[in-house]
Formats: C-alpha cells, structure tokens, sequence
C-alpha cells in the first residue's frame, strides 16, 4: 500500500511541468524541493535518532559553496607566499565533491559533539554553522564574502556520445531535483528499515536499553550524521547550481529553521513527512504573497503552522495514518457483531 502511494505521488510529482506553465511557480517548486532534501536528511537525524541539529544548514551551504568552488576555479595565497590554483572542473563532479565533502563535515561534527546530548548538542551544532557563516564570510580572497560566488555553471549531465546536456532550463531542473529527492528518499526508506535504522530508533527510544544489547551509540549517531550531512549537501549542491549565485546568507539560520518546521508539521520519523511539510510550508508564502502584506504573511504562516501542530500533534502524515488505523480497528470490530446480527434475523 505504501510503495503504490510512493509510486502514485512521484508519478503525479512528474505530470507538474505538463499543465504548469507559470514558470514562477515552478521556480517556487525547485527551490521548494531542493529544500525537501535537506529536511530529509534533517529527519534522519530527528526523526529517526531524535537528535535535533539546529545548525543543519551548514551542511547544505557546504555542499553549495564546495560545489561553486570546484565549477568556477579559485586563486588563493599560501603561507610562505605560495598560491594555490585550482582550474573549473565540470559541475557534476562539483556534486559529488560536495555529497564526499560535506559528508566529511558531518563525520569529525558527529564524533565531536556525539559525546554530549540534550541542549548542549543543539548548542555545539549551532556554533558549528556559526563558524562555517564567518568563514564563508571573512576569507573573501576565497568566498568573495558578501560580494557572493556569481556565474556558477549549470549542471552538465555527459551523454555517452553526445557530449553534456546542461541543465539550464526549470523544467529541466525540476526534473533534476525530483530524481536526486527520489534517489535520497529510497536510501534513506532503504537505511531506516535496516538493521542500521533499527538501531538508530533504540537509540531514540531508549538509550541505556540499546547500550545494554550491544549498539554502539558514537558510532551509529556519527555514521547518522554522515549520510545526513551529505544528503544535505547534495541539496546544497543543487541550490548553487540552480540558482547561480551564493553568498554567505545561505548560512542563515532561518533557512535551518525553515528545514524544522518541515520536518515536524509533516511528521518526525516519518519518510514522506517532510515532503508533505515541505509541499506546504515551501509554497505558502507564494500563495499569500499576493493576497496579504509581508507582516500578515508571517503571521498566517506562524498560524498555519500552529493549528496543524494543535489538530494533528504528531504531524501531518503520523496523526493521518493512525486515525486510518483506528477506523479500519473499529471497522473491523463492528464487522462480527454486524454479522452476528444479521444471523439472529435471519433465524427468527
């Protein structure tokens, strides 16, 4: 029942560019979906190991600046008066230089701070992305700090006798972010089935039992923390290349924020809750835009969001699919009674 739904939603998912020719709209959809991304991987951490990371976007903007770098070339001094000089390599490679980099990242942030829990966890993942943003910001010889990293190539997909297919249109990008999205929901369903994900989930529901039967908690969190951060930097990967400039801004940390909420209205713990959450909270600004002023906006959006979390406190996905349960159960039950019933007629 689940794979049908899974293959009904990207099969619809698929039909959008066929009656939607509103290309700000479909660029509201790309941006939305690069987002989606990274509130995947966000949940993987959240979701499935109960570790909230409120500096997820560090991940996402290092896969973005990595992937720019490694597109556009770079001149930078060295200690000693040495440079360092670095030719444009095609994009796609950029891709995956930013997944291996960011993965990196998450590796040495994972077995760091790992070590503690609770608030001090969020504590250490905000300082780590507070970093990344100055980094990215001071060391303009390399970033162009605020003047931002402009001109970024489009994606180029190499075609086995046909040169590269670059990616510059939305409707060929909209199909690119699709296929990445599909291709880290199936890794990310395939990972939290294993016994890798059961793991992840003894952990977040009981510590010290997971401890007792054997699993190492350093290692599976960190090795968590890897493919998330790498998930997200694929997003951000994408983001540059889609948007074609980047600055020190997509370390802001209302865009983690933005990530949260996706993840907890459409459901922690949950593979499609993120999209579902993302789907809403993407393009509800560009619905309202029009119909309200900025300040108003804020404020339905804030109020959306709280009624979803007071009617479905679960998320959207979780609470929906154990009210279908519950109805399906008192079904069921009435079923035999209903039956008994109509036997007892029948006899009189």
């Amino acid at each position: 029942m689940k794979a049908a739904i899974t293959v009904l939603a990207v099969a619809a998912l698929a039909t959008v560019p066929l009656w939607l020719r509103d290309p700000y709209l479909l660029n509201a959809l790309i941006t939305t979906g690069i987002f989606i991304i990274g509130a995947m991987s966000l949940n993987l951490l959240l979701g499935f190991t109960g570790q909230l990371s409120l500096g997820h976007i560090a991940f996402f903007g290092i896969g973005a600046y990595v992937s720019a770098l490694t597109s556009l070339g770079f001149d930078i001094g060295l200690p000693g008066g040495a440079r360092l000089v670095h030719e444009p390599w095609p994009p796609i490679v950029g891709l995956a230089l930013a997944i291996l980099v960011a993965g990196l990242c998450g590796y040495f942030v994972g077995l760091l701070s790992f070590r503690v829990r609770g608030a001090y966890f969020v504590i250490v993942t905000i300082s780590f992305a507070e970093v990344v943003r100055l980094v990215a910001l001071n060391w303009v010889e390399l970033t162009q700090g605020p003047l931002a990293l402009t001109n970024i190539p489009s994606i180029a997909l190499p075609l086995a006798g046909f040169g590269e297919l670059t990616l510059r249109t939305k409707l060929q990008n909209y199909y690119l972010v699709l296929v990445v999205g599909l291709v880290a929901y199936l890794l990310i369903a395939r990972l939290v089935h294993s016994h890798f994900g059961r793991a992840m989930r003894g952990l977040m529901e009981n510590e010290t039992l997971a401890v007792s039967v054997g699993i190492d908690v350093t290692k599976t969190l960190t090795l968590a923390a890897v493919i998330s951060a790498a998930i997200a930097g694929a997003a951000g990967s994408l983001y540059a290349h889609y948007i074609r400039i980047i600055d020190p801004e997509v370390f802001a940390f209302i865009n983690t924020v933005t990530m949260v909420i996706m993840v907890i209205s459409g459901g922690k713990g949950s593979l499609s809750g993120p999209g579902v959450g993302g789907l809403i909270f993407g393009l509800l600004p560009v619905a309202l835009r029009p119909i309200m002023a900025p300040e108003a906006q804020w404020i339905a959006y804030g109020g959306v969001l709280m009624a979803i979390l007071f009617v479905l406190p679960r998320g959207i996905v979780p609470s929906l699919a154990q009210r279908l349960v519950r109805r399906r159960s008192g079904a069921a039950a009435l079923a035999p009674v209903a039956l008994a019933e109509t036997g007892v007629k029948k006899g009189a």
